[in-house]
This record gives C-alpha cells, sequence and structure tokens, in this order.
C-alpha cells in the first residue's frame, strides 16, 4: 500500500514505546485547579464568579468576549479561591480563576438528554461548539466554532481530522482513538453537519494500526466517512500538510485551510464535541501524555483542566533524579518550562520530562550555507535566510521571504548541523513584526 503523505519534512524518532500501549487512567480531582482566561487565540474569557462563591464542575464560570472567544467552564467542584494573576505556561502572569477542591464531586449533567444527530441543525452544533468552550485540542487553541462559519463565497466540502500525532513522544491522540473510537466518529458527523460537507476523513499514520482498525470498524462502511492511513514523517499532522496529502490542494501562502474547501480539526476535539452533544459536559477535562526519561512512572491521564504539573507528576510517581527539562507538549513545538506551579491548559497534549544528558549544551555556530534546513521544510520557505534576517533585525526582508507563513514547526532546527536555534529567531521576528502592525494599524 502506498500511504498518503506530502513532499519534504522530516523522520525525527518516534519515542512512543513507553505510553503506546497503556491505557487511559483517570486522576482524581485535585485539590486546587487554576483555570487562566488566557486559553485560546482571540479574547480571553471574562470571569462570571468571584472569590468565594461555590461553583459546580462543569459550571460556566467565564464567558467569551465576542466571536473569537470561547466561555470557561470549572473543571472541579468547589469554592473560587481567588480571581488573581497567576503564572501561564506562556511566560506571563495572566488573570486566572483559581478554585479549591472542597466536595470532590464529578460532573453529573441533570436531565440531559443524549442528542440524536438528526434532531441537531448546523447552526445548533455550531452554537454547541462554542458554548461548550471548544478550541483546537492539537496545540493551536484556535476557537473551533469560527472555522465553521467561512466567509461569503467559500463552502466547506471536507472534515479532516487530524489523528496523526506526529509529534515524538505523545499518544494520548492514539489513545483516545483506541479506546474511544464513538466518541471520535460522533463528532466528526457533528461537525460535517456543522460544515455542512459532503464527506469526512481521518487521518491516521501507519504506525498506529490498531486505531486504524478500531475507526474503521466504527465508521461501519459509511459513504461519507474514509479512514486514511498516511506515512510516518514529520509534521504530517500540520493542517497544509493533511489537506494536501488528502485532497492534493495546496493552501495558498497567507491562505486559510478553507481556501481549498476543508476544515481540519484535531480528533480530541471531536471528541469533547461529541461528549458535550451526548451528555452536556462541556470542555473541563482532557488527555495528556505524561513521559520522557525523567519521570518514573509514564502514563496517559485524562485531567481536569488547570491541574498543576506538579499534582500530575506526584500522581506519576515524581521526577527521577536525572530530570533536567519540563516540556509542554512533544520535544518538537513544545516550549520548556522550569517551574512546576504551571496549570493544564485546553490546548496541553503532553509532559516531557527529559534528563540532563538530553539536553545539549555550548553557543550555535554560524549557518555554512549546507541547505538541509530548505530540504527539510514542508513549507518551501528558506529557513537559512529567515534566520540570518531575524538575527540581524533585518525585518523588511524576512517579511519578504515568507517569514509570516512559517509555523515553527521545528524540522530546520532539527535537522541544522551548526544547532542554529532557527525556530526561536523566526518566532521572535514574528513577534516584533506582528507588534509594529498592531502599532501603526
Amino acid at each position: 500500500m502506498r500511504y498518503k503523505t506530502f513532499p519534504k519534512g522530516i523522520h525525527p524518532p518516534g519515542n512512543k514505546g513507553k505510553t503506546a500501549s497503556l491505557s487511559i487512567e483517570v486522576l482524581p480531582p485535585p485539590k486546587q485547579v487554576v483555570l487562566p482566561l488566557s486559553q485560546h487565540i482571540g479574547a480571553p474569557s471574562q470571569p462570571l464568579v468571584s472569590a468565594g462563591e461555590e461553583v459546580v464542575p462543569g459550571q460556566k464560570i467565564a464567558e467569551a468576549k465576542g466571536k473569537v472567544s470561547v466561555p470557561l467552564h470549572a473543571s472541579i467542584g468547589g469554592k473560587v479561591a481567588a480571581v488573581e494573576k497567576r503564572p501561564h505556561p506562556g511566560g506571563k502572569m495572566v488573570p486566572a480563576i483559581v478554585i479549591e477542591n472542597n466536595d470532590g464531586r464529578e460532573f453529573s449533567p441533570i436531565n440531559t438528554p443524549s442528542h440524536d444527530l438528526n434532531e441537531l441543525t448546523g447552526e445548533k452544533i455550531r452554537e454547541s461548539m462554542q458554548e461548550a468552550g471548544l478550541v483546537g485540542m492539537g496545540g493551536a487553541a484556535f476557537p473551533t466554532h469560527v472555522k465553521y462559519y467561512p466567509p461569503a463565497g467559500k463552502e466547506i466540502e471536507y472534515v479532516i481530522l487530524n489523528g496523526a500525532e506526529c509529534e515524538p513522544f505523545l499518544t494520548s491522540d492514539h489513545r483516545l482513538m483506541l479506546e474511544r473510537p464513538a466518541d471520535v466518529l460522533y463528532g466528526l458527523k457533528a461537525m460535517m453537519k456543522a460544515a455542512g460537507a459532503r464527506k469526512g476523513y481521518i487521518a491516521v499514520e501507519e504506525n498506529k494500526p490498531d486505531a486504524l482498525a478500531a475507526l474503521s470498524e466504527q465508521a461501519g462502511g459509511d459513504p461519507t466517512v474514509e479512514v486514511v492511513p498516511l506515512r510516518v514523517k514529520y509534521p504530517q499532522g500540520e493542517e497544509k500538510m493533511l489537506i494536501y496529502a488528502l485532497t492534493g490542494r495546496v493552501v495558498p501562502a497567507g491562505g486559510l485551510p478553507v481556501a481549498t474547501g476543508t476544515v481540519v480539526n484535531n480528533v480530541a476535539t471531536a471528541a469533547a464535541l461529541a461528549v458535550f452533544l451526548q451528555t452536556g459536559k462541556p470542555l473541563i477535562s482532557r488527555i495528556i501524555t505524561v513521559t520522557g526519561d525523567g519521570i518514573k512512572r509514564p502514563k496517559n491521564l485524562e485531567v481536569p483542566l488547570g491541574t498543576l504539573l506538579e499534582e500530575i507528576i506526584s500522581f506519576c510517581g515524581g521526577l527521577k533524579d536525572n530530570a533536567g527539562r519540563i516540556v509542554l507538549g512533544g520535544p518538537m513545538t513544545g516550549p520548556a518550562h522550569y517551574r512546576l506551579d504551571l496549570p493544564v491548559l485546553k490546548k496541553t497534549s503532553g509532559i516531557l520530562l527529559q534528563t540532563r544528558a538530553e539536553i545539549e549544551d555550548g553557543d550555535y555556530k554560524a549557518c555554512i550555507r549546507c541547505g538541509k534546513c530548505v530540504d527539510a521544510c514542508a513549507y518551501s520557505l528558506l529557513p537559512n535566510f529567515l534566520g540570518l534576517y531575524a538575527e540581524n533585525g533585518r525585518l523588511e526582508e524576512a517579511k519578504k521571504y515568507g517569514i509570516m507563513d512559517c509555523r515553527e514547526c521545528g524540522s530546520c532546527t532539527y535537522v541544522c548541523p551548526s544547532r542554529r536555534p532557527l525556530v526561536q529567531l523566526i518566532k521572535n521576528a514574528k513577534n516584533k513584526i506582528a507588534a509594529a502592525e498592531r502599532k501603526t494599524g
């Protein structure tokens, strides 16, 4: 069989063996959760509660502010201890709602029927996406409902679910597809109805044959749904790569997937939509992978949003003596952190604990013009020039060469023999460009 894929890309070691065969465990409700109001792209949600109020699991505690925003819900029951600034994985202190667990109750919907999709309109599903607080759970954290309101004159033909999970070490999506395929399929069908799409795809890399089999069995020969095996390659899970692999269509530079008649969501987002439509439970928990040589007992865990890293690590047996770095997400795109009082967000896919031996020391060297980064870039950019322009503050030239089209996948940095931090240089330049445009616009 010839598996679908995209040009270029890289093949980093998967390192998924520690957790790929481990079933999802459910973390007991923690003593405290910290729920930042900034958990998605767009306007932060606005608090509806104050310190001292009692809340129940699933209660809306912050409302969406505008169209590109979603509400926030209590992930545990208890008392609001504070609404104050707390450390955020983004690196800043941001407003957050702190809830102290004083009852241990789990979410229990009252008189919420199981919804038959035939009874729901596309508009109702789109409204439900926002009501549930859904965002892209693969890492982008873009409010899901916004994707289902295409610009005038644009139609969505295909809904693609990303089950590639091409980031090394992470296996949370793999276990979700294997253990809860019915939720994934239900969520896909709901998304197709919301989009008015005629076809749905679930894209899974070939190194997950059990998940491919489970989803194919669940689909049951439905002609509107296709489970597609993909070649194992990074960054196979990026939107543009998936769209090209499955449809042969190319998202134009600076454009969005809707320009090709497609919309892409993560399998976890689809499953969360299914749970909300069937039970009324909003997005208050998610599955993460806790792994690496620096943790004693790697696991796939379903955890309440806002749970602090220290509590999760303790549940996994604690850190090994040689632990040296915490990465939230996978090693290609996840940011490194030094503190354990950070909360799990809607977009947190994993916690990777690396050892000190895995952390490279030393300064990077000058570009040797080898072109390996150019060969690796799936977006057909010139990372060597973009890195040099960024390093020397030549932002206008960086814009001319398409720096804003970089998705910061990390492939260029991975292959660079001079160990140049190309992603960091490019990211810093993009932030400066965006700041300057906001100031002048």
